[in-house]
């Protein structure tokens, strides 16, 4: 009980802030899932080839990476943190109402690119302020947090899939659909779900880029845009508050209008964007295992968030190819129920990440995701397994992040850069390996996939352990440290 109302009493006093972190990370998740399900309308609408739209995908990628490593020059203060979180989640719902107006693909990947620097930032600074309120605390509010993105995910394709077009939303010259039916445009729809990696597998179809533009897509984005704008709203809110607008009544409240600094008056933690992790004054007299801590981290999240991005890019290539030949229906089910998991797992985790610790939580997650893919590579003939296995996949990796976040910051003692490295790590293994896993199914056939991931998630394990190892190695020296720095103290006052 006494462990409940502590936590009770943390949450009551930064309610607003941890309800507005989480709102943001809602914001993130609604725009990192709506392009593939309208990716083919999109298409039709900047009338540009399936090749050239797929530079979309890669808009949004390359500047959700260069977001996630810059979100770090934002924490100082917590008016620089809201600041951004309101800036980037305005500009998330601005892209939403003006995707309707990019009538060309160029327009269109610098919409999104502006969408994809947003989120990158939203993802580190949301993280970032999560751990610094909550300290040794912080992985069960981090797994809500990530919860909310499983949450918009859902939320996304839902609104979009009304306003989809069945049929060919470009029609010819004289008026007539192309040769290409429902059933090909739903796989199309499904393979490019991935983030385009598959094209190689979906080039052969022919679609007019010239004629007569027939979708419905844009009432999708424009309600997404309004379903976003509360956010944006309640970042406001809160700076209103925390009295950190101009039109505020009073200046910032004494003992929280910074709640980034830490009580030892250390403003900044050592944590920002990659690039200031990088200042040799910072690194200077850190032992080696510090380093080490941090690159092994950012390892293990570069693999497991590069296996959630190239699983669900590629289940339905794989699920439609042999030995399984599922239809194009089915196979599209797959997708959804491996976000679904996701979401459904980090849910669980709120729980049971107050109830254990988090290198338990991350040794029970990573070998159940060794398991499954060992598993689905031996009845990799199986439709029905492939779905419970997706299912099984989608609860056991989803509290991997979160998990490795809080660990990873327990271990430094909140004073490392570990939030941006692995934010940007991850970021950068799920647009990475997902590019690797599909040159691999390219050349090599679907089978290929399911073992790409197993070995992936073997050698993410391995790293795990590594990183068991260093965390002794480098408590036992701070640990020693410490204990040298007393005793020099005892000494100069003379104590026995």
């Amino acid at each position: 009980m006494l462990l409940d109302e502590r936590i009770w009493s943390l949450f009551k006093c930064h309610w607003r802030q941890t309800l507005t972190y989480w709102s943001v990370f809602f914001s993130f998740g609604l725009c990192i899932a709506f392009l593939g399900p309208t990716i083919l309308d999109l298409r039709c609408q900047t009338q540009s080839t399936l090749q050239q739209i797929t530079w979309v995908f890669v808009s949004q990628q390359f500047f959700l990476l260069v977001g996630s490593s810059m979100g770090g020059l934002f924490k100082k203060t917590l008016k620089s943190s809201l600041l951004a979180l309101f800036s980037c989640t305005l500009v998330i719902s601005l892209v939403f109402a003006i995707i309707p107006l990019c009538h060309h693909v160029i327009l269109l990947s610098i919409a999104m690119g502006l969408a994809g620097k947003a989120m990158g930032v939203i993802d580190t600074v949301a993280n970032l302020q999560l751990v610094k309120l909550y300290q040794k605390d912080s992985a069960m509010f981090l797994q809500a947090l990530h919860f909310f993105i499983g949450l918009g995910a859902l939320v996304s394709p839902l609104v979009a899939d009304p306003f989809l077009a069945d049929d060919n939303c470009v029609l010819g010259t004289n008026l007539t659909t192309n040769t290409s039916s429902p059933s090909d445009l739903q796989h199309l729809r499904s393979s490019l779900a991935g983030h385009g990696a598959a094209l190689h597998n979906i080039s052969h179809y022919h679609l007019y880029t010239e004629g007569v533009v027939v979708t419905r897509v844009s009432y999708a984005f424009w309600i997404m845009a309004l379903i976003n704008l509360p956010v944006p709203a309640g970042v406001l809110v809160l700076m209103y508050h925390e009295r950190l607008l101009p039109c505020s009544k009073s200046s910032p409240r004494l003992l929280d209008a910074d709640s980034s600094t830490n009580p030892s008056g250390d403003t900044d933690q050592g944590h920002g964007s990659v690039f200031v992790c990088c200042n040799a004054a910072k690194l200077r007299d850190r032992p080696a295992t510090f380093f080490i801590i941090h690159a092994l981290g950012g390892a293990i999240l570069f693999i497991t968030d590069g296996i959630i991005g190239s699983y669900a890019g590629f289940v339905y290539t794989y699920a439609v190819s042999p030995p399984l030949l599922m239809g194009h229906k089915m196979a599209g089910c797959l997708d959804s129920v491996f976000w679904a998991a996701i979401t459904a797992g980090r849910l669980a985790s709120m729980y049971f990440s107050y109830r254990y610790r988090a290198p338990r939580l991350l040794t029970i997650s990573l070998v159940g995701v060794i398991l499954v893919q060992c598993l689905l590579l031996i009845f990799y003939n199986s439709s029905v397994f492939l779905f419970i296995g997706t299912c099984v996949l989608g609860l056991s990796i989803s509290s991997v992040f979160p998990s490795m976040l809080a660990f990873t910051e327990d271990i430094l003692d909140y004073k490392g850069c570990a939030t941006t490295v692995l934010v940007t790590s991850a970021s950068t293994g799920e647009m990475l390996l997902q590019l690797l896993v599909g040159s691999v199914i390219h050349s090599q056939g679907s089978y290929s996939f399911l073992l790409c991931c197993a070995i992936a998630s073997f050698i993410g394990f391995c790293l795990f352990l590594l990183l068991l190892y260093i965390q002794y190695i480098h408590r036992d020296h701070h640990t020693d440290l410490s204990q040298s720095i007393n005793i020099k103290e005892m000494a100069k006052t003379g104590e026995p």
